[in-house]
């Protein structure tokens, strides 16, 4: 574990091209240590515990998408890290385009998306956010949640993160999601919050880059739909779907996820 000047802690191992992989809201950069583990025979891996989360936790930058992507830029500039692969699981999809929109992509090279949405909270044109119709008002109603009982919160959104009728019982992954229970509930609404505000579709037709859509086809977070529309909304995008994930396929079939991964990195 190391700390950037960007104030970010980071799990780094390998060496090769550079994999920079941006966890999901309310979790952490160890949430991608199998494919870590997996592609640093090949690559040079790099996760991050983004602003307010994990060992980053409220003392780094500040709480926002657009602080985490100015980090996260300073990361690649103190490494002086180039030809990047730029892997976002949920949130950190949303951190991943705001990096390139802020700070160019110079130093990115292609992008994987893990089951996430340009535009989370759905309204009367935008249909694709959030299942179960997502909008301005359940936002809020989700925002007092956090904050009134993050533990009953927590709960329902570790399960979530699953494919429906599924419960993971390993330790590893216990473990993992004691560390969302953990969290700071006022850091993750201020997050939530600066996740909620974002939409980046008109930035999707503009990335001539390589991009990888990997959905989950038993997510209980995004219909299939979402990444079906998103194909045909950038330049060079192939969609990958994970037939027995749910929101986190980079967990639930994780041999897949670093098999497939690692493909895309050597040939883009």
């Amino acid at each position: 574990m190391t700390e950037s000047t960007g104030g970010l802690h980071v799990r780094e191992t390998g060496a090769g091209r550079p994999i920079l992989f941006l966890h999901g809201w309310s979790c952490h950069g160890g949430f991608f240590a199998d494919a870590n583990a997996g592609l640093a025979d090949r690559f040079h891996c790099l996760a991050p515990d983004l602003p307010g989360h994990g060992l980053t936790g409220t003392d780094g930058p500040a709480l926002s998408i657009e602080a985490a992507a100015d980090a996260c830029a300073a990361l690649l500039a103190e490494r002086d890290l180039s030809n990047v692969v730029l892997v976002g699981w949920s949130m950190g999809v949303h951190v991943a385009y705001a990096v390139i929109e802020r700070h160019g992509r110079a130093r990115i090279s292609a992008l994987a998306s893990l089951d996430m949405t340009p535009k989370i909270v759905n309204d009367g044109s935008w249909t694709l956010g959030i299942s179960g119709g997502f909008d301005e008002g359940r936002n809020r109603l989700a925002q007092r949640l956090m904050r009134t009982d993050w533990t009953t919160y927590a709960g329902a959104l570790t399960q979530n993160m699953f494919a429906d009728g599924v419960s993971p019982t390993d330790a590893k992954t216990a473990a993992l999601l004691d560390d969302v229970r953990a969290n700071d509930p006022e850091a993750m609404v201020a997050m939530w919050d600066s996740l909620a505000q974002q939409d980046f579709r008109a930035l999707q037709p503009t990335l001539d880059l390589p991009v990888l859509l990997i959905h989950g086809a038993k997510s209980r977070i995004y219909d299939l739909a979402v990444g079906r529309h998103q194909v045909a909304q950038f330049p060079r995008a192939e969609l990958e779907i994970f037939k027995q994930s749910g929101h986190s396929p980079h967990l639930e079939e994780p041999e897949a996820f670093i098999r497939l991964l690692g493909d895309f990195a050597a040939r883009v």
